[in-house]
């Protein structure tokens, strides 16, 4: 784990460590809880984890299914960036989520949750400032782009995952996030349009 703000680009200098913003469901993700008449799940697929919480005095559970490889995923880009969960999420959902995936290795410390986010003609929109100042160095990856409206030049958008067992999206992401952290701002390289293509 490098805990150094600042990493080593061979060539021209110091560039400073980035942080990379995760958001949840659909994305790293996917559950569903009691009194889903449909889930989208195919059924006899056992989840990875099974979450109590209680939500308006009432016991709730959840059945959340990990993306394919994002164990792995968080253990490399965690070397390269400093990861914020931010999710639309009520807190005390998504606190569990990234309990279970931090797996108790201190790699999302800090997290933003719905009350974190701007209500806006319905939807919740995810402002990175609240993250950081300087929206040069912060990547956010979301699979809703409503979410990121305020900043599309920060964001990879990623195809919503609900259950397809043999998914890459999140291994195919790695050479390109390998490639960001050492640009001096994010923006140069993803207003480009790159977001666009199918990164998938």
């Amino acid at each position: 784990m490098i805990s150094s703000p600042y990493l080593l680009c061979l060539g021209i200098g110091w560039v400073k460590r980035k942080i990379l913003v995760l958001d949840l469901d659909e994305t790293l993700i996917h559950s569903h809880h009691d009194g889903v008449l449909r889930p989208t799940v195919r059924p006899g697929t056992p989840p990875d984890f099974i979450l109590k919480v209680v939500i308006d005095k009432h016991p709730v559970r959840f059945f959340v299914h990990k993306r394919p490889h994002v164990d792995f995923f968080l253990e490399v880009v965690s070397q390269w960036y400093e990861l914020v969960v931010f999710t639309a999420s009520m807190e005390i959902y998504g606190s569990a989520v990234a309990d279970k995936l931090d797996n108790s290795r201190s790699i999302l410390k800090r997290r933003y949750y719905r009350q974190h986010c701007t209500l806006e003609l319905g939807s919740y929109i995810k402002d990175l400032s609240v993250v950081h100042s300087d929206l040069s160095s912060i990547v956010i990856l979301d699979n809703s782009p409503g979410a990121y409206r305020s900043h599309p030049d920060n964001a990879i958008p990623i195809k919503s995952w609900f259950s397809d067992p043999s998914d890459t999206a999140l291994l195919n992401l790695l050479p390109m996030l390998d490639a960001l952290r050492f640009t001096a701002d994010v923006r140069s390289v993803l207003s480009r349009n790159l977001h666009q293509h199918r990164l998938w």
